[in-house]
């Protein structure tokens, strides 16, 4: 009888990477949803559906962005120091519209250079490199490096990287819950900004103080930028890796192809999960019915990118193939709407992406074991291996440790992300970060 006790109790315990983490999520949202409230409405849901997202997300009234959300005091948590100056996080006005306009100063580099600038910085990124790396890891000192160079017209000094790279891993690791704020990592970027203010190359936003205007670069360009982008490379530098086809096609030079994986990828594993926006005024839906005034509506992005497509969770580039149905009439919107605060380097990013994976790929093969999810909290473990290297014996071995190890720090990061997750969710309505801005209080210590 005691055997057969053991060999169940073994039974559950190999067994709990497949279903464990899973059920955390779950338990994880279902917590959340208690401490934030039932605020919100969600869309598409029963009250807009499918087929008016784009219309009820483009509306003049669905403009506003933090001021009476509790949903906004997590998230200006998350993105301290200086949500405030966060162009996501502002309020329209002109304000907004004087941070939106530098923003696309800076952007606004000739393809030629973006993709130079892309090369080198991601060059310089891979040398060396071999073996299993995280992909994030690797990735995102190129795009600090690319957004160092954006605005200061100069060559990323290291130190100035490891701040940057330091910043973005914080902001990026306590989104994903699996690990606490770091204020010191933060702080010390936005001093080196602060006093590097003399040094940029573009005119900055007028009527910002110079905190203001460092804070500006340090949510824009510093965090935003470099969390989205390495986010958003290694999403499709993992789908290559899991999906040696898909890879040995893009391989063979046809950038078409490519857009339509970078689509595909960011269709799967969109980089915003719920874009929140706080109506200035009431949204009618017809038949004398309306949402009011007031209303939080939370645009659900990985539900909008499944609705319309057959067996939405499959890997499938040639969703996007020529001959298919345009693009602009899918339920695709990786950068947001046009008319409601779309991500303003919305031209340079797949630009800058295709020439940054063409890079990789110019160097290694790429092949991974590990689980491919939105959040991707594991950061994309793969064994890369140089072009034209003989694949060593320990090959197989590699890969499958690679499986079983991922499979077992999902069933940790789940309780972790349950646990810290919790408390930064219960720390933020602690602090109340926006509802203090906004009734104008002082802002509390530990911000």
């Amino acid at each position: 009888m005691l055997k057969v006790v053991w060999a169940a109790v073994a039974a559950v315990v190999i067994s709990l990477p497949r279903w464990l983490p899973g059920r955390v999520i779950a338990l994880r949202g279902w917590v959340f949803t208690r401490i934030n409230g039932e605020e919100s409405i969600a869309v598409p849901g029963d009250v807009v559906g499918v087929d008016r997202f784009r219309e009820v997300y483009s509306h003049p009234a669905a403009s506003g962005r933090s001021e009476g959300a509790v949903l906004s005091d997590l998230f200006w948590y998350w993105l301290s120091p200086g949500p405030e100056m966060h162009q996501e996080h502002l309020e329209p006005g002109e304000r907004y519209d004087a941070v939106a306009l530098a923003t696309r100063r800076i952007l606004s580099l000739p393809k030629e250079q973006v993709e130079e600038l892309t090369r080198r910085c991601v060059g310089r990124a891979l040398e060396g490199r071999r073996g299993v790396v995280r992909l994030r890891d690797l990735i995102m000192p190129a795009w600090a490096e690319f957004s160092y160079e954006l605005v200061f017209g100069e060559r990323c000094p290291p130190h100035a990287r490891d701040l940057i790279v330091g910043n973005a891993d914080d902001v990026s690791t306590a989104l994903k819950c699996c690990g606490l704020r770091h204020m010191d990592r933060r702080d010390r970027l936005t001093a080196y900004l602060l006093e590097s203010l003399p040094r940029v190359r573009h005119e900055l936003p007028a009527g910002l103080t110079p905190r203001e205007q460092a804070l500006y670069l340090h949510g824009a360009f510093y965090t935003t930028a470099v969390v989205q982008m390495s986010e958003a490379t290694a999403h499709v530098l993992l789908a290559l890796a899991k999906h040696p086809d898909v890879q040995a096609r893009v391989r063979d030079g046809d950038d078409r192809y490519l857009d339509q994986v970078i689509s595909e990828t960011l269709r799967l594993y969109p980089l915003f999960g719920i874009a929140h926006r706080v109506t200035k005024g009431d949204i009618p839906l017809g038949e004398g019915t309306a949402i009011p005034a007031g209303s939080v509506l939370c645009f659900d992005y990985p539900a909008f990118h499944r609705a319309g497509f057959p067996d939405p969770d499959r890997f499938d580039p040639e969703r996007f193939a020529p001959g298919h149905a345009p693009v602009r009439e899918l339920n695709h919107i990786p950068f947001g709407m046009p008319a409601n605060r779309p991500c303003p380097a919305w031209r340079l990013a797949p630009l800058a992406m295709r020439v940054a994976v063409r890079e990789v790929l110019r160097a290694y093969e790429l092949e991974s074991t590990v689980a491919h999810t939105r959040s991707m909290p594991n950061r994309g473990p793969c064994l890369l291996t140089p072009v034209g290297a003989r694949r060593g014996p320990g090959r197989r071995l590699t890969l499958l440790s690679m499986r079983l190890r991922d499979g077992w720090e999902a069933v940790w990061l789940s309780f972790v992300q349950l646990v810290l997750g919790t408390y930064m969710v219960w720390d933020a309505r602690r602090l109340r970060l926006c509802e203090r801005h906004f009734s104008g209080d002082a802002r509390p210590k530990g911000a």
